[in-house]
């Protein structure tokens, strides 16, 4: 079991930036992929970025150009650096590590974003 905690939400304007941090309880480099995904009232957690083991980045379409996901092993620390927001980024950020064998997914308490005028 791992424990996961965000952080760097907050309220920006539109255009602006954002760092999200994820410190992970131990050793990153142990799961298969770690991920960010948010979610809105009334819709389902979706996808923002994802990161292996290996490196491979994917991204939603939505936030393609605009979001970079990265890791540091050494800090045990996953990022979500968030450019150009839009009033659409605006959500609770959640971050996610992933192992394939044993399947197994955990999972932050969250952190919240809002992008506002």
């Amino acid at each position: 079991q791992v424990r996961l905690v965000e952080s760097g939400g907050g309220l920006v304007q539109p255009g602006g930036s954002l760092r999200l941090s994820c410190a992970a309880s131990r050793n990153i480099g142990s799961f298969d992929s770690m991920g960010w995904y948010r979610r809105t009232p009334g819709k389902e957690r979706e996808l923002v970025a994802v990161i292996t083991s290996g490196g491979s980045t994917n991204y939603a379409d939505s936030v393609k150009g605009r979001f970079t996901i990265s890791r540091d092993n050494a800090k045990n620390t996953v990022y979500l650096q968030m450019n150009s927001l839009k009033l659409e980024d605006t959500a609770v950020y959640y971050c996610n590590s992933y192992t394939k064998f044993p399947r197994r997914a955990d999972w932050g308490q969250g952190t919240q974003v809002t992008v506002s005028s």
